[in-house]
């Protein structure tokens, strides 16, 4: 993200970093690929990682492989070459007056043979490790102490940069890059402009904008250091969510809505004749939530998150009626068949006999029956039509469309979306669902021109499922277990994370696992069947249907399964592999069971080779069953880029220095700062403003993907 502004300076911020001195085109190019660097202002938002605290000297017998980055004043009293070809490495004897230790190079042996010197003092900083039961340093940091004490400035904090491998190789490594920061500043003069107007800087107590970057680099105090995090981290949040506060500003003065004014026979019968049980409070919340929309005038774009088996779906088809009392059709459409088709069958039992047409459209639709269904929905007499990408399609024509209602959207690119919103001479209302709890910092940002509602409770009379976590080396175990619950006449899933054998990953697949579990389950006894992705859809939907009537006991799947599969009497969820899925996905798969009114359970196997990330994962598994628990823990170990249900790829935009698990408190106020402001001046055509105006002009033509937002 840019923030410099100052036109006549703008020459000097743009320049090319090889023309820096320390670069060159050589180094240019690494900075380019590896880091993102290619310009003078790219570097200066290049931030440390880390501080290290420079002010204390160690002497060799106060460290071990224990201790972090240290600093020691001593000489070398020996080199040694060792080994031969790509195993040759440069051991170095370094000593004090207390000791000696080893130091080590792996590249670079050339330049450290002809530059380093016995018997000179040194300043030596690095990380201690240890090898063969021996003390060392590998490629430490090297100044000759002489040198080290005619500079102005000894110690302090010192910062630390991200580097990789291919950066150190071209010898641009933490020091050399706070070189480069060094020459940047030198080369602007000290004159970056102001990106915040001066009111908000002086009422908020935040530094400006060149002492925040300057002591990023070179922080000399440690409380202005967090003063100045504090407001870079603030100005990137806060232009995120003033610009978003904008656009929705904006599409709410000027996209009108239909016009959803009475509730009537529809949805009255639905309520009195169709509805088993009462609706929870935060069903009935949501609905009161999205009746307030769409009876406003205004275009409707509410982000609905509910838990797996919270009751979205019937919060869904109550909006639908609504929009047929009003004289409307609704599209629901789903990212596959599977999940298009359980929405159609879940809808229709749900209405029973109700004189409503609701018909499935996807890619698998044969063309006499898409012809039907094209002109059914031209005449109105299609009132619901739920289906995949095919519903984007420019055959797929309305009579009068005034709901859209988007499930699991991720998996949906904008101008897909927008194909939908544009099946009418006005906007239809627009109901975004999802299944996959986000963080409510991460909705703030991804979501943040969306209304949010949130349905936080199940339906009366599920049990909470009960989650385990087993060693593989308890197969017994769980089949016994599993065999246990088929006798109880419920039925069991196994998921694993593979369809075939790979060489590299060491995971249960999912051929293998079928022929074990048949080996476990023989017929007659057992009926088992198999569901992956690559499988026919008509041999899918086989499957299927046999899980779904209770003609099979075992369904070994993929995770195909993770959304869009109903049945009641499904039990028992088996992740096998489990350290292979992500925090999100697990939950994901957890909720296929527990739909029904008997105990559920979900039993976690792994190996017990397992990463500290891998255990924390399953721990939180087995420590909690609400979604929007594990989605903070997913993102604080995941981070923001990665969350199932947002974007695989990452963010909508990068963030230099925020981060989404730790700077909740900062984006909230980032966000309260920009919604005051635009309650006061929408059009930021307040003088006192125009530093905002224009910053959100260079940010949209920096080519910032703020679209994806919305």
């Amino acid at each position: 993200m840019c923030y410099f502004c100052m036109d006549y300076m703008s020459d000097i911020y743009t320049s090319d970093i090889k023309f820096l001195p320390g670069v060159g085109p050589r180094r240019a190019t690494v900075l380019a690929q590896e880091a993102g660097i290619h310009s003078y202002e790219q570097l200066l938002y290049y931030f440390p990682y880390r501080y290290i605290d420079r002010s204390r000297y160690y002497k060799i017998r106060e460290i071990s492989s224990a201790s972090s980055y240290v600093q020691i004043v001593g000489r070398f009293i020996k080199f040694e070459p060792i080994g031969q070809g790509y195993k040759k490495r440069l051991v170095g004897r370094f000593a004090d007056e207390t000791g000696s230790m080893e130091v080590v190079w792996f590249k670079g042996l050339n330049y450290i043979t002809k530059n380093i010197k016995e018997n000179v003092d040194y300043l030596l900083f690095g990380k201690p490790s240890e090898f063969g039961g021996r003390l060392n340093i590998v490629h430490p940091d090297l100044d000759k102490w002489e040198e080290v004490q005619k500079k102005p400035f000894v110690g302090g904090l010192h910062a630390m940069y991200p580097t990789t491998e291919k950066m150190k190789s071209s010898f641009i490594n933490s020091k050399v890059i706070q070189t480069l920061q060094a020459n940047v500043f030198n080369a602007i003069q000290g004159k970056i402009s102001e990106t915040l107007p001066a009111w908000l800087l002086k009422q908020y107590n935040l530094p400006n904008l060149h002492t925040s970057l300057h002591t990023m680099h070179f922080p000399q105090d440690v409380k202005l250091l967090e003063r100045s995090q504090l407001r870079l981290k603030f100005e990137e949040l806060f232009y995120i969510q003033l610009n978003m506060l904008r656009m929705k500003n904006k599409r709410q003065a000027s996209i009108p809505g239909h016009v959803f004014s009475k509730v009537g026979t529809y949805l009255n019968h639905f309520y009195s004749e169709r509805i088993p049980f009462e609706l929870t409070g935060a069903q009935k919340k949501v609905i009161k939530e999205i009746r307030r929309d769409i009876g406003s005038g205004k275009q409707m774009n509410r982000l609905l998150q509910g838990d797996v088996g919270s009751g979205k779906t019937m919060v869904a088809l109550m909006v639908l009626l609504i929009a047929l009392d009003n004289g409307f059709q609704g599209a629901l459409m789903a990212p596959t068949e599977i999940l298009a088709t359980q929405h159609l069958r879940s809808i229709r039992k749900m209405l029973g006999e109700m004189d409503v047409r609701v018909e499935l459209l996807t890619g698998s639709t044969k063309k006499a029956v898409r012809t039907r269904l094209h002109e059914q929905l031209k005449t109105g007499e299609l009132q619901i039509l739920i289906g995949t990408h095919a519903l984007i399609e420019d055959t797929v024509q309305f009579k009068n469309l005034g709901l859209v209602i988007i499930d699991e959207q991720h998996r949906f690119g904008v101008a897909q979306r927008a194909r939908l919103w544009n099946k009418n001479t006005i906007p239809p209302h627009v109901l975004v669902m999802t299944a996959t709890p986000i963080p409510r910092t991460l909705a703030m940002t991804v979501y943040g021109d969306l209304d949010i509602s949130v349905i936080d409770e199940l339906p009366p009379g599920r049990k909470p499922i009960k989650t385990f976590h087993f060693f593989e080396n308890k197969r017994a175990n769980i089949i016994q277990f599993m065999k246990n619950e088929i006798a109880s006449g419920r039925q069991i899933y196994v998921v694993y994370p593979l369809i075939q054998e790979s060489e590299t990953l060491d995971y249960k697949n999912l051929e293998d696992g079928f022929r074990g579990m048949k080996a476990h389950f023989p017929e007659p006894n057992y009926q088992i069947c198999m569901v992956h992705g690559k499988m026919k859809p008509a041999e899918k939907e086989a499957a299927m249907q046999g899980f779904m009537k209770g003609e099979t006991q075992i369904m070994v799947a993929t995770t195909v399964i993770e959304v869009g599969v109903n049945v009641p009497n499904a039990s028992v969820m088996v992740i096998e592999s489990a350290e292979r899925f992500g925090l999100s996905q697990l939950h994901q798969l957890r909720g296929r069971v527990g739909r029904g009114a008997d105990q559920a359970y979900c039993v976690l196997v792994s190996s017990p080779k397992l990463s500290e990330e891998g255990r924390t994962r399953l721990e939180t598994m087995v420590a909690t069953n609400d979604g929007f628990e594990i989605a903070e823990a997913d993102m604080k170990l995941r981070g923001p880029g990665d969350i199932e249900g947002t974007q695989q790829s990452g963010l909508p935009f990068d963030l230099k220095i925020a981060n989404l698990a730790r700077d909740g408190q900062i984006l909230q106020f980032s966000r309260d700062v920009a919604t005051e402001i635009l309650a006061n001046d929408p059009l930021l055509e307040d003088p006192r403003n125009s530093a905002l105006k224009k910053q959100l002009q260079k940010l949209n033509a920096d080519k910032i993907n703020w679209s994806i937002i919305s």
